[in-house]
């Protein structure tokens, strides 16, 4: 059964029903979901469908596609040696065909792509030169290496420039879409277990795909992290050779980033990378971003280029985390440090990055859904010993006049405001209307699990998100 994907669904079925051929691109990082949701779309009826092979020769790609004609209902036909001929079979098996709309599904479509194949060409003669003068051909290209599909499709200034008719970029799940696969699943996860899953391993459907019903969420995370063949031990390295064709370059950015927890400028990327290859670097941040491995984003008040970068994957800062250059050899490793600060550390961090991911949901509980605003950080860094520094990881900034000044605090239950914490807060608040002079009435949003201890220190606060707030569609 497909999970969510309801706009992405319906936006493809509308092609059966158009008047022209359709050609669109689907593209997301690696166990996303996009062939099944392709496969769903289409009640798996198709034409014709080929999937690419990750780091086969030219010569073996070919050999493949023409098993997948044969398989198509291609008979007696003689292997292509090039795309060119390859996509000429193609054309006239579709062409034999009865009348109707033929979808064409090509997944993994980059690693067809192979060095001086000219598939690339090859393609944009198919569509340009035949398939784009019908009006029955429904082509869906489909793949993980999300940067080569925006460059050679998305992007592509040649021959393919402005010739996709639409394009599906699929998003990791929200904490809603994984509490109705977790209830399909009958995986008897309560929202904390789910909350503290997302946290781990985000929303990609083919990680929780390996959760079993008959372990807790925390011996699930010691089965697929901390054994020695587990699901998710190796699958770092296996994640970003999939997204991208050099992908050490990209690890060494999120490398550099995982060190700073509220993320760091281009100038200081470059320092830590040892080197400044500006038009690299660009692209690298670009794409990084683009499959939401990282954000940018202005701190409040600061010009463009102060842009900063944050890593907010939570499997690549769990992986930092918890396993790189480590040798964990206990099979139990997780569940022994649910109650150690090194847990309570991480889980606080986590639920920070989860709460960026739910902007929209954050926005809704506060009931500004509808106002124009912007999502900012801020820090104050001290200029001499007697001040000190400021860091508000989360401001909403709305065009109806009002900053809100977001504290976001995981517990395990109702979150108590100490006089302490109290004062603190005023701090912040104080020395944010100093520095930026800002007209706009401040208030203090907590996001916490389950609420606030009713205390005097509670009463300050003007409005509250919990966690369930998060699961909202």
């Amino acid at each position: 059964m497909l999970i969510g994907r309801n706009e992405e669904q319906r936006l493809l079925q509308s092609l059966l029903e158009s008047d022209k051929s359709e050609f669109v691109a689907v593209y997301g990082r690696r166990r996303v979901g996009k062939t099944y949701l392709v496969r769903e779309a289409f009640n798996y009826k198709f034409a014709f469908q080929h999937a690419g092979i990750q780091d086969a020769t030219m010569k073996e790609q070919l050999e493949e596609f023409h098993h997948s004609l044969l398989l198509a209902g291609v008979k007696g036909s003689k292997k292509p040696c090039n795309w060119s001929q390859a996509f000429f079979m193609l054309g006239q098996h579709l062409a034999a065909l009865p009348e109707g709309k033929k979808v064409v599904f090509i997944d993994e479509l980059p690693w067809l792509d192979t060095p001086c194949s000219k598939f690339v060409t090859a393609l944009d003669h198919f569509w340009n030169g035949w398939a784009s003068a019908l009006k029955d051909i429904v082509l869906v290209v489909c793949g993980s290496a999300t940067s080569w599909i925006i460059d050679n499709i998305v992007m592509n200034y040649g021959g393919l420039h402005n010739r996709l008719t639409r394009q599906i970029y699929v998003e990791p799940f929200t904490l809603h879409e994984c509490e109705l696969y977790a209830r399909s699943k009958r995986l008897g996860m309560n929202r904390r277990n789910i909350l503290e899953t997302y946290m781990v391993m985000g929303g990609i459907p083919f990680y929780w795909d390996f959760l079993q019903k008959e372990l807790s969420w925390a011996q699930n995370i010691d089965r697929m992290f901390f054994h020695r063949n587990g699901e998710m031990r190796r699958e770092f390295n296996a994640l970003y050779s999939s997204l991208f064709r050099h992908p050490q370059a990209y690890i060494d950015v999120v490398t550099a980033l995982g060190t700073k927890k509220a993320g760091m400028t281009r100038t200081e990327i470059i320092e830590a990378l040892g080197e400044n290859n500006g038009g690299t670097l660009t692209k690298i941040l670009t794409e990084l971003e683009e499959c939401d491995f990282i954000r940018s984003y202005n701190a409040l008040g600061k010009m463009k280029k102060e842009t900063v970068y944050q890593l907010i994957d939570n499997f690549t800062l769990f992986y930092f985390k918890f396993m790189a250059g480590k040798d964990i050899n206990d099979k139990n490793y997780w569940s022994s440090i649910l109650k150690q600060p090194i847990y309570n550390t991480w889980s606080g961090l986590a639920f920070e990055r989860v709460c960026f991911q739910h902007i929209d949901q954050i926005k809704k509980a506060l009931g500004i859904a509808g106002v124009v605003s912007n999502v900012h950080s801020w820090t104050y860094r001290p200029k001499n010993k007697q001040e000190t520094g400021v860091q508000i990881d989360m401001l909403i900034d709305r065009d109806d006049n009002v900053i809100n000044l977001c504290e976001m605090k995981f517990a395990k239950d109702e979150y108590e405001i100490t006089a302490a914490y109290d004062a603190e807060m005023r701090r912040k608040t104080r020395i944010f209307e100093s520095k930026t002079s800002t007209r706009k009435a401040v208030t203090i949003v907590m996001i916490t699990s389950y609420g606030l201890v009713r205390n005097e220190w509670a009463n300050d606060i003007q409005r509250q998100v919990v966690m369930d707030d998060l699961f909202e569609a």
